[in-house]
């Protein structure tokens, strides 16, 4: 196993901390995997076994614990006395009415509470409101390309083009055979999502008449195809809507809203908010939307929409997220930066262009950044090997090595 060491070492700051920590994130990037390995530290760190409870309530032997009570009492009889229990649930939210158990638990002595979910809705509605200000959530993401590099024994250039081909899904990252079984994994990772959390998301929105139902299984792929083709590109609800009746289908702009909201509360996408860095203030034109995974883009996209520039401004989107940015797309008059990354209250600003060759290229880059007049670092990523430099307090890097941390 890949050590996530920059997500343990989240967890181990939160350890005792009295909140309960909640690691979110798509299906198969490594939320169970990420619990074994803190369990592990906890152990190496002095805690003893006896003091953990752990349950992963997709397991069948689990089965009669989905229910909030038993689940409840399960747990209670097991506590730890004169010492803290360590409590992890993995996938809770399958568990009905599961907020009522972890309240409850919550409010004992001695107990240190971590859970795992695949869609966004376990910190929405009751959880968020018993729990306000008494959670921290930990968004985990797919391997970096760092993380990549330790499963792989080919040479950098060589790991970088499988990464943008098949991304970064841990299992698909220690896979030997990658060209060969990589595009069923991702069928049936895609699959799972839009049957299993989006169908789970359904279920829990019965209660609620003012929500649509996600029942178009067909409209839902259609609008995530459309959205894994225009990764880096500013897009609304009207024009996937336009889209969508240009191909013959009749359907408004709220259903189109509910569906999309129902592809990023499952983090197969993430939003990038335009910001206006001379306001200093969000606007609400355009959004754009990243995919959790390139690899599952290209599962999705037809390969002559694999625009090797999208896929790096995706990749440099998900990297700034794992460094811990509030990331946006910066606005600047009527130019853009590709993102705003802000962390501790600091502003980074990123292009991200596949190369600076070409000088028309290399004037667009530099001109965005350029009518930027602030003091924050500014910098450019590319795949070319030959513009790497300082232009004027601009710093232009090798976006590998900028991935690797080498120099970020």
């Amino acid at each position: 196993m890949i050590s996530r060491t920059t997500y343990l070492n989240k967890l181990s700051l939160w350890k005792d901390q009295n909140v309960i920590k909640v690691i979110t994130g798509i299906r198969r990037c490594g939320k169970s995997t990420l619990l074994k390995m803190f369990q592990d530290r906890l152990v190496q760190n002095g805690v003893e076994r006896d003091q953990i409870i752990s349950l992963n309530l997709e397991d069948l032997a689990n089965e009669s614990l989905l229910d909030h009570q038993k689940l409840y009492q399960y747990i209670i009889e097991r506590l730890s006395h004169n010492k803290t229990t360590y409590i992890f649930l993995d996938e809770v939210q399958l568990v009905p009415d599961f907020q009522k158990t972890v309240d409850s638990l919550f409010i004992q002595n001695n107990v240190d509470i971590y859970i795992t979910g695949s869609n966004a809705y376990l910190l929405s509605g009751e959880l968020a409101t018993l729990l306000s200000g008494r959670y921290a959530e930990i968004n985990l993401l797919p391997f970096s390309f760092a993380e990549y590099m330790e499963t792989s024994n080919k040479k950098i250039d060589a790991a970088f083009s499988d990464y943008m081909r098949w991304g970064g899904f841990p299992y698909i990252a220690l896979m030997e055979n990658q060209s060969e079984l990589a595009e069923d994994y991702l069928e049936g990772i895609y699959n799972t999502i839009i049957v299993k959390d989006i169908e789970l998301r359904q279920n829990r929105r019965e209660k609620n008449p003012d929500k649509r139902k996600i029942s178009d299984l067909a409209l839902l792929k259609n609008i995530a195809r459309f959205l894994a083709n225009s990764v880096g590109n500013p897009i609304s609800d009207k024009k996937i809507t336009d889209y969508i009746i240009s191909t013959g289908r009749k359907v408004s702009q709220n259903t189109v809203s509910d569906y999309i909201e129902a592809l990023l509360e499952a983090y197969v996408f993430y939003p990038s908010e335009q910001y206006d860095v001379n306001g200093k203030q969000l606007l609400k034109n355009n959004r754009k939307l990243y995919i959790a995974d390139i690899g599952l883009r290209r599962h999705l996209v037809s390969r002559s929409n694999y625009d090797i520039g999208f896929i790096l401004e995706n990749i440099v989107f998900l990297e700034l997220l794992r460094r811990g940015y509030k990331v946006n797309t910066g606005k600047v008059g009527d130019l853009e930066i590709d993102f705003t990354a802000e962390k501790d209250s600091r502003l980074n600003y990123f292009q991200v262009t596949a190369s600076m060759l070409e000088q028309s290229t290399f004037n667009r880059e530099i001109a965005s950044l350029k009518a930027v007049n602030d003091n924050y670092p500014k910098t450019i990523l590319t795949l070319d090997r030959y513009t790497p430099g300082n232009y004027d307090g601009i710093e232009v890097i090798h976006a590998i090595d900028w991935l690797l941390d080498k120099k970020s």
